[in-house]
């Protein structure tokens, strides 16, 4: 993973919207987290949970209750890993677009990643049903026909084929449950 990746991610974690950020030494050892004080207006809340909802024959999907109002201001649907879809609030992609550009643009892995990240792009704002239409070009790239699975990944909602979503669970959960190691240092 190249360097620039690393700096990226620890100030995406200290962004401000996230809340106060907390040290706290334990008999473990020391701990730290971010804890969200005020969940007040502007304050990002977090993504959680499976939803299966279905695509219907325009290529439409209905948004889970719970995130609607999160996403309701505005989203950008866009290529995720494991040929998934990310799905974020429209101010939480500027916070990754402003990190995105502190990247060197002589890093080759920095200008492929935003080339295909931006260039799958699709911002949407959510009808009164909380509908989106997902461009064919993105069903094609995580393979979405009628089945779906929306999940909540923290900060980003994720869109899978219910087949795929279902392998690689059933792939990942026992790694999961066997970590033995500290995953994020001080974390966990």
């Amino acid at each position: 993973m190249p360097a620039w990746w690393g700096e990226m991610w620890a100030t995406w974690l200290k962004r401000a919207k996230s809340g106060k950020r907390w040290l706290k030494k334990g008999k473990s050892g020391v701990k730290w987290g971010i804890k969200r004080a005020n969940l007040g207006k502007g304050a990002l809340k977090m993504f959680l949970g499976t939803h299966e909802p279905r695509l219907d024959d325009k290529g439409r999907l209905i948004l889970p209750a719970k995130f609607r109002e999160e996403l309701a201001a505005g989203l950008v649907i866009t290529k995720g890993q494991e040929r998934c879809l990310y799905v974020f609030p429209s101010n939480e992609f500027s916070v990754i677009t402003e990190t995105l550009k502190q990247a060197p643009v002589t890093a080759k892995s920095a200008r492929d990643y935003s080339r295909v990240m931006f260039a799958g792009a699709h911002d949407e704002i959510p009808d009164r049903q909380g509908r989106v239409t997902i461009p064919q070009s993105l069903r094609t790239y995580a393979g979405l026909e009628k089945e779906c699975v929306v999940i909540g990944a923290n900060t980003r909602v994720e869109i899978w084929d219910a087949t795929s979503w279902n392998e690689y669970l059933a792939d990942r959960e026992k790694s999961f449950a066997d970590v033995s190691e500290e995953v994020f240092p001080g974390l966990f």
